[in-house]
């Protein structure tokens, strides 16, 4: 990093006018990932669900559920000629392009399509394709074109309530956007007390999310990306570009104020200075938060890889914004970078979150000692016993709630009331006898007396009302044939999950086989392939957590602790998110329905995402620790002095990254809303509680061990470890016994 520092400051013209000319770029290529993006994705291609449905559309096209239309009237009845016409007309004027088929009450004669008051139907609408995005296309083309003349209509199903997402999700970005990027900007006036550094985290944050949208278009060439991946690279683009920009600039004001003047030697100085100690820190926390949400990738289902591409798309542009084109501007601008000074920071050359005057560059006895948050980290290593169990004792009681977690997958109840799809499927609640689901099965080899008898055997399944034959068909010899099965309740609760699994527990005749499909065998292989890939997604963070901070600290001692304790908060979070979300305490305060349960899919991503932070804390507090602990040996007033000079500026960045969270948990969509309630408690948490206390609780029991490596690992990291300064002989510099009398 000493080198590309040395290349950025000599070069810092032609580094920011190149960085802008990408950036450009980017922006103008990038901005049009939006029409490329795909709905769905939470399937597992390998699972019995998605195998059924693949030979139900290859051999009964037209039956799928796609939409659900109910037409009604206040007077005219279902039976009526004028009633029928209307519904027959508008069908026969859809495009067949567009539209495979419509079950109707006037084709099948089903009383489950006519409302009790006989004033409604509900069309069974099958949309044309075989991929999700040409079924999205075709679902925009007719969704303008279902209304019946005199009638009232109302559109629900799968593609209607994507639909509605969509929608959704661009208001939410926009409403986060206009909440938290004026209150960033204050915040961040306030942190570095001048107009101009204020500027800062809201550009590299533009630049990663413009760099994101480009990388992600660039991706959708390759494989399907989910519209819900646009969340994430706005969330993780802004909220670490400010933490990145926090950091460097900080630190290059910090240098710069250590320079014997501002002249261009010393500016060159001082970006070089930046980028050898927080640029090489920001790289691998940049690294470290990326490989987490790479994690992601091994998940069979296109909605948590994409969320994997659109984070790690973030992740690394941030990085790569924050180590080239800011520290050009840096060079570029030099002590301008003071202009629109605020009048707190009047006559003072630099101030930064943990500013340290010439004689304090490696720590005065005074601020070790008495410096506020150091003076926190000597209380807590007084008595670090008692603050490591009250702590995790707490943490985990904030947890305990997640031991009664209850899994589904999204239907249409992630919408607010106002949305068209969801009030389309509480009216179909109301007209037509409650809530009802269906499993779909695709009966294989069995004839019709073997069928029949399948179907006494599906009837006599606890809970299962009606169980019946729709089609048959027969290839190369071989009969197939389509059931489907129907209980009442929602399709994602616990009890409809326990209906499909007796379903599939019933033997299909001698030779035949069947595949159980439908919105909840969907929900049921969703959870159970999360749940075979999950333990392979934590070896796989651990493990390159454990090398990453190896090389950046060298002990093998640190990942351990690190890991441990952010699961530790980790598990905080998700408690406070089941509270909430599933057992449906503060809906009225958050504005939204529980369903009383949590989507499977979501505490994988936040997982994957908060892990990626708390590391990212992490890094930059142990890279002060460790150079402390480099200059003196001495493990109290390492971390002391870690806690002292990271504390301010780590709680500043929590501080708006909280900001640019909470816009998201403003968002109109429960599990985005979920996702932005859970990572704005960890993170504070993890800034607070963790970094502050737990922190140097574990450090100061651990000792000298904090450091351990084995020889020949610790010999391969004094050749080629990370570090933020040159390594110096270990002196001892005692800290007055009065400080830490009780200390263990």
């Amino acid at each position: 990093m000493q080198r590309w520092g040395q290349f950025v400051a000599q070069r810092s013209w032609m580094v920011l006018l190149g960085g802008i000319a990408v950036v450009l770029a980017a922006a103008a290529y990038g901005i049009g990932v939006f029409g490329n993006l795909s709905n769905g994705g939470f399937d597992d291609p390998a699972t019995d669900s998605a195998k059924e449905l693949v030979l139900e559309q290859a051999t009964f096209p037209g039956r799928e559920t796609d939409l659900v239309v109910v037409y009604s009237s206040p007077t005219l009845r279902v039976e009526d000629p004028a009633f029928r016409s209307a519904v027959t007309d508008t069908l026969a004027a859809l495009p067949k392009s567009d539209v495979a088929g419509a079950q109707t009450y006037y084709d099948t004669k089903s009383p489950g399509l006519v409302s009790s008051d006989g004033h409604a139907t509900r069309v069974i609408v099958t949309l044309a394709g075989a991929s999700q995005d040409a079924k999205s296309e075709n679902w925009d083309a007719v969704k303008d074109h279902l209304g019946a003349t005199g009638l009232s209509t109302s559109i629900g199903g799968r593609w209607a309530v994507f639909g509605d997402v969509n929608t959704q999700v661009s208001k939410d970005i926009a409403r986060a956007e206009s909440i938290s990027l004026p209150i960033v900007f204050l915040l961040s006036l306030f942190i570095f007390g001048s107009l101009v550094s204020a500027l800062t985290p809201t550009l590299v944050g533009g630049i990663a999310v413009m760099g994101a949208f480009a990388v992600v278009r660039l991706i959708t060439g390759v494989t399907d990306v989910s519209i819900f991946s646009i969340n994430v690279i706005t969330l993780l683009g802004m909220g670490l570009a400010i933490d990145y920009a926090l950091f460097v600039v900080s630190r290059f004001r910090e240098e710069l104020a250590n320079q014997p003047d501002t002249s261009k030697a010393s500016v060159r100085a001082a970006v070089v200075r930046t980028m050898t100690t927080a640029g090489r820190t920001v790289l691998f926390s940049g690294l470290i938060v990326a490989a987490s949400l790479a994690s992601l990738l091994l998940f069979p289902q296109n909605f948590l890889r994409s969320m994997g591409y659109g984070g790690m798309a973030a992740v690394l542009v941030a990085m790569l914004a924050a180590l080239t084109v800011l520290p050009a501007l840096l060079g570029v601008l030099g002590p301008r970078i003071e202009f629109g000074r605020m009048p707190w920071r009047r006559g003072a050359r630099a101030h930064v979150a943990d500013a340290r005057t010439p004689d304090e560059v490696h720590g005065s006895e005074h601020e070790v000692v008495h410096g506020a948050w150091a003076r926190v980290a000597h209380s807590v290593m007084r008595r670090p016993v008692t603050y490591l169990v009250v702590i995790v004792v707490g943490m985990l009681a904030l947890g305990s709630p997640f031991l009664g977690a209850k899994w589904g997958s999204v239907d249409e109840r992630v919408l607010p009331i106002s949305s068209p799809s969801r009030q389309a499927a509480d009216l179909q609640a109301d007209l037509f006898g409650g809530e009802t689901s269906t499993a779909s099965i695709m009966l294989r080899g069995a004839d019709e007396t073997a069928a029949a008898t399948y179907l006494t055997s599906l009837k006599s399944v606890a809970g299962v009302t009606q169980a019946q034959a729709v089609a048959t068909k027969s290839i190369d010899g071989q009969q197939l044939t389509l059931v489907q099965a129907t209980w009442f309740g929602n399709s994602q609760t616990s009890a409809s999950q326990d209906v499909v699994k007796e379903i599939r527990a019933v033997e299909p005749p001698s030779g035949a086989t069947a595949l159980v499909g439908g919105p909840t065998a969907d929900a049921v292989d969703l959870i159970d392939s999360i749940g075979n890939t999950l333990p392979w997604m934590a070896l796989t963070v651990a493990a390159v957590m454990l090398v990453l901070l190896f090389v950046a600290f060298g002990s093998v001692v640190l990942p351990l602790k690190a890991i441990v304790m952010n699961a530790v908060s980790i598990a905080a979070s998700f408690g406070v998110v089941t509270w909430i979300f599933q057992e449906g305490h503060l809906a009225g305060l958050f504005g939204f329905t529980s369903p009383g349960y949590l989507d499977v899919t979501q505490p994988i991503l936040m997982l994957a995402i908060l892990f990626g932070l708390s590391m990212d804390y992490e890094v930059f507090l142990l890279s002060r620790v460790r150079e402390e602990w480099d200059r003196t040996g001495d493990n109290t007033r390492a971390v002391a002095a870690g806690v002292q000079r990271s504390g301010r500026i780590i709680t500043s960045a929590a501080l708006l990254l909280a900001v640019v969270i909470g816009g998201f948990a403003t968002s109109g969509i429960v599990f985005l809303k979920m996702i932005g309630v859970g990572m704005l408690v960890a993170v504070l948490l993890d800034a607070t509680v963790v970094r502050a206390l737990l922190v140097p609780a574990t450090m100061r029991l651990l000792g000298r061990a904090n450091w351990y490596a084995p020889g020949p690992l610790a010999r391969w990291w004094e050749r080629h470890g990370h570090r933020e300064e040159p390594a110096r002989p270990a002196v001892s510099v005692a800290v007055p016994t009065h400080e830490l009398a009780s200390a263990p």
